[in-house]
């Protein structure tokens, strides 16, 4: 069995405040979806106006570029179409800046700290945590 974990953060093209309390919703139902799809579960989903935080369990068949990838490619196309208005936030038909920030998390030592720090992220009133859950020993 392994427990694999990453932090992964996406900021909003053009670090545009694009995440409202509907956008928030939106992204946590996707998150979701995706979970159930793949064999990605969401230990913590939170925004910070301009971008978001992920904590991610996952299996070993996954790279770290291809979670990023699945996440993003997923919750851009879905809240496009579930949110439309968010294009006009944005131009180029973009929701994700091309670079996002993905590092792995040790269980043990620093799953912790790394969710201290997700959470303390930006100002404290402005951090919104949209799903916390815990970790799965049975993917």
């Amino acid at each position: 069995m392994s427990i694999l974990l990453y932090h992964l953060v996406c900021p909003a093209k053009y670090r545009r405040v694009v995440f409202s309390k509907d956008v928030d919703e939106e992204v946590k139902k996707i998150c979701l979806e995706i979970a159930r799809r793949y064999q990605l579960h969401f230990l913590e989903i939170g925004t910070d106006q301009d971008h978001v935080h992920f904590l991610i369990q996952s299996v070993p068949v996954y790279q770290p570029t291809k979670i990023a990838r699945i996440v993003k490619s997923i919750t851009a196309r879905e809240i496009f179409q579930r949110k439309p208005e968010v294009k006009h936030y944005l131009w180029g038909g973009e929701f994700w800046s091309d670079g996002y920030y993905i590092s792995t998390v040790g269980r043990n030592k620093n799953e912790g700290a790394i969710a201290k720090y997700v959470k303390n992220q930006g100002k404290e009133k402005e951090y919104v945590i949209l799903h916390k859950d815990q970790l799965r020993l049975d993917m």
